[in-house]
Parts: C-alpha cells; sequence; structure tokens
C-alpha cells in the first residue's frame, strides 16, 4: 500500500485526516471503483488536458468523461487531451495511469466538475494501481477550494 511521495506531503502539510485503502490492481478508474467497491460518481479521476500555457488538470467522477467542448467555454480556450507520456513526466513519483487529482501537490492549475463537491465520501488513486484515499467530502472540499470548479464533464 503505497501513496504517493508528493501527494503524501501535500495531505499533510494541509492538515487533512485522510486514509488509504487497498485494493486488488485495477488499471483503469472505473475497475478501481468496482475492485475497491466504491461508488463511481464518488471516486475523483485526473485527466490531463492540453492548452497552450501548459497543462490543466481535469477532475472528474470515474464514471464520467470530460466534455471538451464545455471545458473550452468554461476556460475560454482551445483545449485538448494531453497523451498519456506528458502524464508520466509531471505525476514522477506515480504508476502511469495512477495519477491523484490533486494537482496543487504537482504545481499544476485544476479545475473540478461540481458533481464532486459535497459529497459525503471521496475517494482517489493514491499514486498506484492498488491504493485509494479516502476522505471526507468537506476534508475533500477544503482541500480543492483553491482550484476553479464548474461543470464539463458528461456519462460514459
Amino acid at each position: 500500500m503505497t501513496i504517493a511521495t508528493r501527494l503524501k506531503h501535500h495531505l499533510d502539510a494541509q492538515g487533512l485526516p485522510f486514509d488509504t485503502i487497498p485494493h486488488p490492481y485495477a488499471a483503469t478508474a472505473a475497475e478501481c471503483a468496482e475492485a475497491a467497491h466504491v461508488p463511481g460518481d464518488h471516486l475523483a479521476k485526473s485527466v490531463l488536458i492540453h492548452m497552450e500555457e501548459g497543462p490543466l488538470l481535469a477532475v472528474l467522477p470515474s464514471n464520467h468523461q470530460v466534455d471538451l467542448t464545455a471545458l473550452q467555454s468554461m476556460m475560454n480556450r482551445r483545449l485538448g487531451l494531453a497523451p498519456e507520456s506528458e502524464m508520466h513526466d509531471l505525476f514522477d513519483d506515480c504508476a502511469l495511469g495512477a495519477a491523484p487529482p490533486v494537482g496543487e501537490a504537482y504545481d499544476l492549475p485544476t479545475v473540478i466538475d461540481n458533481s464532486l463537491t459535497g459529497l459525503d465520501k471521496i475517494w482517489f488513486e493514491a499514486g498506484d494501481h492498488k491504493t485509494l484515499v479516502e476522505m471526507r467530502g468537506k476534508d475533500f472540499d477544503t482541500l480543492m477550494k483553491d482550484v476553479t470548479h464548474g461543470a464539463f464533464c458528461c456519462m460514459h
């Protein structure tokens, strides 16, 4: 059970309580929610978005996908999905595809979908494919209070 070093430092610095939950290996966010027995709409996943100024981390429920048109109009700029290799460079202490949705720990501008605000509990990747971070929703809301909030996702 491992948590990415930069993520752990950031969470500890914020002083917010969290638990780590082990689960069977899962490659995708949807498989992860199933393996860990958590609701997909309470599992936050990270999608790296490419902007001209650099990368942007989009955070949304694992059972949704980014609506690029909605996100472009919200951010008022052209966007595209970044290649997975770029994710690996930015999240160098994480397994590929297991990046936590806490962009602040990685000096990344972050945008979060409104549907992840005000939940009772929330889970997200800890940096590998076998561990989730579990937090109370109000603590996650505190963690994400300084990022941009909006509506930019749709069901798969």
